[in-house]
């Protein structure tokens, strides 16, 4: 069975961090949004938190923009 959640992704920060904030995800990324460097980063900082592995996570909806839906197996 799969959970969907909504990630808002902050790329360039200070450290990686993630917070949960009215039903949404606030990811914050070292990461800049370039050559897919933070949504790879996204789906194993999202794998650690949830303790699964990383390929349980997928981004199902958003991969070009800061608001995300994953699934998570």
């Amino acid at each position: 069975m799969s959970h969907i959640i909504k990630v808002k992704v902050i790329t360039n920060a200070k450290k990686n961090e993630i917070k949960l904030e009215n039903g949404v995800y606030r990811v914050r990324l070292k990461s800049p949004p370039v050559d897919n460097k933070a949504n790879y980063e996204l789906t194993g900082l999202i794998a650690d938190f949830f303790q699964v592995r990383k390929s349980q996570v997928r981004i199902i909806k958003g991969l070009k923009l800061k608001e995300k839906t994953l699934s998570i197996e």
